[in-house]
C-alpha cells in the first residue's frame, strides 16, 4: 500500500521546503509565519486596512487603504489599529489622493510602525478574559460582552459603528476560564463554518473534492491536505482577515491536485487567487492573540 501523503502549512520560517518523515506520513514544510504563541516581529507595519479599496506605494512599501467619499472639503486621513483610512471630497481625483498620500508618506508610515508595534505589543501578551476583552475576528474587532439573562449560550450583535460584540450568558462573577471555554467553543463552531463555506466556493473552482474537514489546534501548523482528500484547518485562522484565510483553505485544496510545493503548485493558487503572494505575506507578517 502506497503511504499516505499529506501536505501542511506550517508556522515555522525555513530557507528551503523540507520533507520529514512521520510515521506514514511525508509532510512538506513551507509557507511558514511565526508560531501563535511567540513574540511577533518589532514594528511589523498594518499595511493593509481590512476594508482597504485602494493602494499607494510608498517606495518599496504598498499601503491598501480604506477611503471613504464625503461632502468634506479637504482630505483627512487617521492611523489605527487597522492601518490607513482616507476620507476625501467626492470631486477629489484619486490622483490627488495619492499625491496627498505621498506627501506626507513618512509620517504615514511613522504612524503605521507605531501602530503596529502596539498591537504587537498587545498580542504578546495572554488574553485578559473579562467582561468587554477584544479579540480580531474575521477583520474586525470583537468585543465580548457578558450578558447573564442572555438564552442560548451566545450571540453575534452588529453594532452601528460596524464593530461586533459577542455576547455570552455568563454571570459578571464568571471565571477567566469560564469566559475563555465559552468564547472558544463559539469561535471554533464560527471557523468550521467559515471554512466549509469557503471550501464549498473554491471546491468547483480548482475541481477537487474534499472528503473530510477537521479543525486543528496545533501550534506550529495553519493547515493540512492529504492525499485521500482530508483537510485540517487550524481555528485560529478565524481570527485573520477573510482574505487570508482563503488564501489557506485555496492553498490546502490545491494539494488535492498537486502533491507538492513546485511551479505547477503555486499555478493552481494563482489561478484562483491571482494575489495569493500578496495574502501569503500577509499571513507571515501578522500573528494570532496569545491564548493561555
Amino acid at each position: 500500500m502506497l503511504p499516505l501523503l499529506r501536505f501542511t502549512l506550517d508556522l515555522f520560517e525555513h530557507d528551503k521546503p523540507q520533507a520529514v518523515v512521520e510515521s506514514r506520513h511525508f509532510a512538506i514544510e513551507n509557507d511558514v509565519v511565526r508560531p501563535l504563541t511567540s513574540s511577533p516581529v518589532e514594528g511589523a507595519l498594518p499595511l493593509r486596512h481590512p476594508n482597504a479599496n485602494h493602494e499607494v506605494r510608498f517606495g518599496a512599501d504598498v499601503v491598501a487603504y480604506q477611503l471613504k467619499r464625503s461632502s468634506r472639503r479637504s482630505i483627512g486621513m487617521t492611523v489605527g489599529p487597522d492601518g490607513l483610512a482616507v476620507s476625501a471630497p467626492r470631486w477629489v481625483t484619486l490622483s490627488a489622493v495619492d499625491a496627498a498620500l505621498k506627501s506626507k508618506s513618512s509620517w504615514i508610515l511613522r504612524k503605521l510602525a507605531q501602530a503596529g508595534e502596539r498591537h504587537q505589543k498587545a498580542l504578546r501578551e495572554p488574553i485578559d478574559w473579562c467582561d468587554g476583552v477584544p479579540l480580531p475576528y474575521l477583520g474586525s474587532i470583537l468585543s465580548v460582552q457578558l450578558v447573564p439573562a442572555l438564552r442560548g449560550g451566545a450571540l453575534l450583535v452588529e453594532l452601528d459603528a460596524g464593530r461586533p460584540r459577542l455576547q455570552i450568558s455568563l454571570p459578571h462573577s464568571a471565571t477567566p476560564e469560564q469566559i475563555r471555554d465559552r468564547v472558544q467553543a463559539w469561535l471554533m463552531q464560527q471557523a468550521r463554518l467559515h471554512f466549509q463555506g469557503r471550501i464549498s466556493h473554491f471546491s468547483p473552482v480548482l475541481r477537487v473534492n474534499c472528503t473530510r474537514l477537521s479543525l486543528s489546534n496545533a501550534a506550529t501548523r495553519w493547515g493540512s491536505a492529504s492525499a485521500d482528500g482530508a483537510i485540517r484547518l487550524n481555528w485560529r485562522l478565524i481570527h485573520f482577515h477573510p482574505s487570508v484565510v482563503d488564501y489557506v483553505v485555496v492553498h490546502e485544496l490545491s494539494h488535492l491536485r498537486v502533491m507538492d510545493h513546485g511551479p505547477r503548485f503555486w499555478q493552481t493558487v494563482a489561478s484562483v487567487l491571482p494575489d495569493y503572494v500578496a495574502l501569503r505575506q500577509q499571513l507571515k507578517d501578522q500573528t494570532a492573540p496569545h491564548w493561555a
